[in-house]
C-alpha cells in the first residue's frame, strides 16, 4: 500500500512495516532481458517494473536504479554488462593526482534532453500512470560523492587531503546536479527522491562533515520544500556516519548488511528518521533459497520491535539473478507475517561450510599478495573503487606484488570470507593481514602498505 509507506515516512503508527525490494535490473530477469536492454529501452523496462510490481506486491518501489545516469551525461564513458547496470570506464576529469580537477561550469548541469534521462522521465510517467495510486515510487539519484567520482576516479580520494578547496567546488557542482535530477524526478510525479551515495561508507565522518554535510542538507531541505520525501541511500559499513547522516535531515536512511541494523535504528529514532534494510543481498537473496528468505524476514521484522519508522528491504539494488521464489517469500513475510513466522518456526538456515577452503601459506609467499574482497566490483561503486585502488597500485610496482579479487556473488567465495574473517566489504588485504575495512586508501596510502610489505621480502 502506497498510504502504509508514505506515512512510515511521516514518521507515523503504521499497522506493519513497508516493504520495498530494491529491484534495478533484476526487473528484467524477471522477463528476460538484459540489464542492458531493460536500461536503455522505455518499452522493456516498464513490461520489467511492472512485472515486480505484479509479483512482490510492493507497498514502494524503484523506477530506474543506475546510478551512472548523470555519469554517463557528464562525459564519463560506461562499460556495459547483461547482467548489471554498466560500470563507469573512464573520467573526464581524471588528470593528474598533482593538480586538482577543472570543475564543470553550471552550464554541463544535465538537461532534461541530456543523455539517457528523457527514457527514464518516460519510463517514470509511464510507471506514475500504470501503478502510481497505489504503490510509492522512488526516484534514485547517484549522491554527490559518488558522482564526483566517478568524474575524477580515484585521485579524489588524495584530493580531500591535498586540494580541499578545489574538492569541495567539485562537490558543489555535483550537489547542483543533483538538485536538478531531483526537480526532473519529482515532476516526473516519483513520491520519494533516494541520494544513492554508495561511497559514503568510504570515508571519515571527519571527511563526511568537512565536505558532505552541507551539501546533503541543502539537497534534503530542497527537496522537502518541494513537497517530496527524501531518503539517504548507503551501501557498505556506514556504521560511522550514521549520525552524521542523520543530521542532514532526510526523511529515512537506508543501510545494507553491513551496518548492524537494531544499532543504527537507536541512532536514526533519536533523530525521527525512518530506517530501511538491510536483507543480505547475496548470502540470503542469491545464494539462498525461499525459506531462508522467509526466515531472515520474520527474524529481522521481530527484532524490529517498533515498527514505527522501518522498512523492509533488501540492503541494496537486488542481484540480477536472484530466484523469483525467494523474493516472493520476503514479500510473504512482509504481508503475511504472522503466517509466515509459522512455517518456518523450526527452520535453521544451513551454516556456511569452509572445509574445503584452502587459503595461501601467507608465511610461505615469494612476493606481496593484495587480495580484494568485493561484493562485486562491477556491480557495486564502493567495491569498484577498492578495486580500482588496487588496481593502480598493481601497474605501478607490476610482478614484484600478486594481486586477486574474490567477488562475493559466488558460493565458493561467501565459504573463503568466512573463513577468512572478512568483516565488511569492500575489504583490502596484504599478506592475509587486514589493511583497509570500508574505507578506500589514498594511492600514497596503499603505495606505502605495499612498500612496507615488501620491504619485508627484501629484508
Amino acid at each position: 500500500m502506497k498510504d502504509l509507506l508514505i506515512r512510515s515516512l511521516h514518521h507515523e503508527k503504521v499497522e506493519r512495516a513497508p516493504w520495498v525490494p530494491f529491484a534495478g535490473v533484476h526487473a528484467a530477469y524477471l522477463k528476460g532481458y538484459t540489464a542492458t536492454e531493460m536500461l536503455t529501452d522505455a518499452d522493456k523496462a516498464v513490461e520489467s517494473l511492472l512485472e515486480v510490481n505484479r509479483l512482490y506486491k510492493p507497498d514502494g518501489q524503484p523506477v530506474i536504479f543506475d546510478l551512472q545516469i548523470e555519469a554517463e551525461c557528464l562525459g564519463c564513458d560506461l562499460t556495459w554488462a547483461d547482467d548489471c547496470p554498466p560500470s563507469v570506464s573512464s573520467h573526464p576529469l581524471d588528470g593528474s593526482d598533482e593538480e586538482p580537477a577543472e570543475v564543470p561550469c553550471d552550464c554541463k548541469i544535465p538537461q532534461k534532453t541530456s543523455g539517457r534521462i528523457p527514457y527514464v522521465l518516460e519510463v517514470m510517467h509511464r510507471m506514475k500512470e500504470a501503478v502510481g495510486d497505489t504503490t510509492a515510487l522512488y526516484g534514485l539519484i547517484c549522491g554527490p560523492f559518488t558522482l564526483a567520482s566517478h568524474l575524477r576516479g580515484n585521485n579524489l580520494f588524495t584530493d580531500m587531503y591535498d586540494f580541499e578547496d578545489e574538492v569541495a567546488d567539485l562537490f558543489t557542482f555535483c550537489k547542483k546536479v543533483c538538485i536538478r535530477m531531483a526537480d526532473y524526478y519529482m515532476e516526473a510525479g516519483m513520491d520519494v527522491i533516494a541520494m544513492v551515495d554508495p561511497l559514503i561508507s568510504q570515508i571519515s565522518t571527519d571527511h563526511f562533515q568537512q565536505f558532505m554535510a552541507e551539501p546533503y542538507t541543502e539537497i534534503f531541505d530542497h527537496i522537502r520544500k518541494a513537497g517530496g520525501l527524501s531518503s539517504f541511500f548507503v551501501c557498505g559499513d556506514a556504521t560511522r556516519n550514521i549520525e552524521a547522516m542523520c543530521q542532514t535531515n532526510p526523511d529515512s536512511i537506508s543501510v545494507d548488511e553491513n551496518v548492524n541494523l537494531l544499532a543504527a535504528k537507536e541512532i536514526t529514532d533519536r533523530y525521527n528518521i525512518t530506517l530501511g534494510g538491510n536483507i543480505p543481498l547475496t548470502s540470503i537473496m542469491l545464494l539462498g533459497n525461499q525459506q531462508d528468505n522467509m526466515k531472515f524476514a520474520v527474524d529481522l521484522l521481530d527484532s524490529v520491535r517498533d515498527k514505527t519508522n522501518f522498512i523492509l528491504a533488501p540492503g541494496c539494488d537486488m542481484p540480477y539473478a536472484v530466484p523469483v521464489e525467494n523474493c516472493i517469500g520476503v514479500a510473504q513475510a512482509a504481508l503475511e507475517t504472522d503466517a509466515v513466522r509459522e512455517m518456518v518456526k523450526n527452520y535453521q538456515t544451513a551454516q556456511v561450510d569452509t572445509s574445503n577452503v584452502v587459503l595461501p601459506d601467507y608465511a610461505s609467499l615469494k612476493k606481496p599478495l593484495v587480495e580484494v574482497c568485493t561484493l562485486d566490483s562491477a556491480q557495486c561503486a564502493a567495491c569498484g573503487y577498492m578495486m580500482g585502488a588496487a588496481n593502480e597500485a598493481k601497474a605501478t610496482f607490476g610482478d614484484a606484488i600478486d594481486m586477486v579479487e574474490y567477488k562475493y556473488i559466488y558460493k565458493e567465495n561467501v565459504a573463503r570470507f568466512v573463513k577468512m574473517g572478512v568483516p565488511n566489504l569492500p575489504s583490502l588485504y596484504i599478506d592475509g593481514e587486514l589493511k583497509y575495512r570500508s574505507i578506500i586508501p589514498s594511492k600514497s596510502e596503499l603505495e606505502a602498505a605495499i612498500r612496507e610489505a615488501l620491504a619485508k621480502y627484501q629484508a
